[in-house]
């Protein structure tokens, strides 16, 4: 149980900065003068690193020692956080969050390696998945108050300061009490489709996010998206012909596997949206203080941590297609009253918003993983979550991103009054988020959904003959 209790703390800290710093950041805009798309930047370059290289952590964890790297990771986000505390301008803070997420990558999926090695029985592993997702919710829970309470009594910067103990606490108890473990087959790297995924990532949330302010029609701005379309066929090319690949293009072909990743970019594009522009929307137009933001954050954070276990349960009872198809049509409910927000929006009413946002959010996370990992072989079933769980943080940079094209001019200088009213667009498209999830949804109980899993369920499993390296050699430790 102490070897859940330590990776749960790196959960904690990651999940609680999500929330911590999009309540922060009106204080942050204040202080150091930031623009709108620098405080797009401060969310969004910590989620583009940590996509880039979470899958690229869990290969090192395997080759090098889940426990060393693990403790690796607390050390450099903890160093991270303490460098975001003491940033003396807005460009050095956004550097340190992207330090903060090198760290990051190497905790919840290695973590995760860490307690299916703890706890190899089904049943007991169950529990402790368990454990792992009521720990998110209590954290989003957790988040938003303690965030707003640091920010109104001590300061932004004390909302890094938070993450200090915590990484010292499960540093010291990682040494005592993990044991060091590896993949008894480890595979190659892939550094070249890896680089080439960052860069059309990179490249198509910056042209989002500097499109505004550069012009949708400037050369400079079309230029930036070819380079991220040009990156991304490149990808596709070269992971197809590789034969360790970054990741296996051959997981697409399974209907619910790619409805799996779609759904994941556009609930987490929904989310990331959501608490960016609410965070501004609460404390610079309505006036409140950020604690007062926490508070109206709560019907979010409880609606998740009610409703995340309980999808659990559905899935495991009636399939993903109920949850999924729920957790959409929910979704377009919430963006649909979202819609009408105004400057005058009563408060309970903004609660009560936020509390339906809520359930949609926390019914679809379980379907996800549940759909990505549905007919693969056990081999592959980590990769394809892996990959789910990097759709995720990829559909945050992409949710934030479009605040600043969808809202446009009304993000600039002060948040006037007109800003509420600007940003129905975007809460239009959460609403056509759920549709999308709706229809996925649906689609996942296909017959054709069944037979594209078991079509490609035999290309995926290596035989016993067949070397997982490159130069024909097996590493089994």
């Amino acid at each position: 149980m102490i070897i859940l209790a330590t990776c749960c703390l790196s959960l904690l800290i990651v999940s609680m900065d999500a929330t911590i710093v999009n309540v922060a950041l009106p204080a942050i805009r204040g202080e150091l003068h930031a623009s709108v798309s620098q405080l797009q930047w401060v969310i969004d370059i910590y989620t583009l690193v940590l996509a880039s290289l979470l899958l690229l952590s869990g290969a090192a964890a395997d080759r090098f020692g889940r426990r060393r790297t693990f403790q690796v990771g607390l050390a450099v986000f903890a160093a991270g956080s303490l460098m975001c505390s003491l940033a003396p301008t807005i460009q050095v803070l956004i550097g340190a969050r992207m330090f903060q997420a090198i760290g990051g990558s190497m905790l919840n999926p290695v973590a995760m390696s860490i307690i299916t090695q703890a706890f190899p029985g089904r049943r007991e592993r169950a529990r402790a998945v368990g454990v792992w997702g009521a720990v998110v919710g209590i954290s989003m829970a957790l988040g938003p108050m303690l965030g707003g309470l640091l920010i109104d009594t001590i300061g932004w910067r004390s909302v890094f300061w938070v993450n200090l103990p915590v990484c010292a606490a499960a540093i010291a108890l990682t040494a005592v009490f993990v044991p060091e473990s590896r993949s008894a087959v480890v595979r190659t790297l892939d550094p070249i489709g890896q680089l080439l995924g960052i860069i059309a990532m990179a490249a198509l949330v910056y042209g989002l996010i500097e499109g505004p302010d550069m012009g949708w029609s400037s050369a400079r701005t079309l230029g930036i998206f070819a380079v991220a379309l040009v990156a991304a066929v490149a990808f596709i090319r070269f992971e197809a012909r590789h034969h360790d690949p970054f990741i296996d293009l051959r997981f697409f072909r399974s209907v619910p596997f790619s409805s799996a990743t779609v759904i994941a970019v556009v609930a987490f594009a929904g989310y990331g949206a959501f608490l960016f522009i609410m965070s501004l929307y609460l404390q610079e137009v309505r006036g409140l203080s950020a604690i007062g933001t926490g508070l109206l954050y709560l019907p979010l954070a409880g609606a998740t941590l009610v409703c995340s276990p309980l999808s659990g349960r559905l899935v495991g009872r009636f399939g993903i297609a109920p949850s999924l198809i729920t957790a959409g049509s929910i979704t377009v409910v919430a963006g649909l009253l979202l819609t009408s927000l105004g400057t005058a929006t009563p408060l309970v009413l903004v609660a009560v918003m936020t509390g339906v946002f809520g359930i949609g959010f926390g019914l679809v996370n379980a379907p996800i993983t549940t759909a990505a990992v549905s007919g693969m072989p056990v081999d592959r079933a980590g990769a394809a979550s892996a990959v789910a769980s990097t759709s995720r943080q990829v559909g945050v940079s992409l949710g934030v991103a479009l605040c600043g094209s969808v809202v446009g001019a009304a993000m600039g200088g002060h948040l006037a009054a007109g800003f509420a009213g600007s940003t129905h667009p975007l809460w239009w498209m959460v609403a056509g988020f759920g549709v999308v999830i709706v229809g996925l949804g649906a689609l996942s109980r296909s017959a054709w959904a069944r037979r594209s899993t078991e079509s490609i369920a035999h290309l995926l499993t290596e035989p016993e003959n067949v070397p997982a390296m490159a130069g024909g050699a097996r590493n089994v430790d």
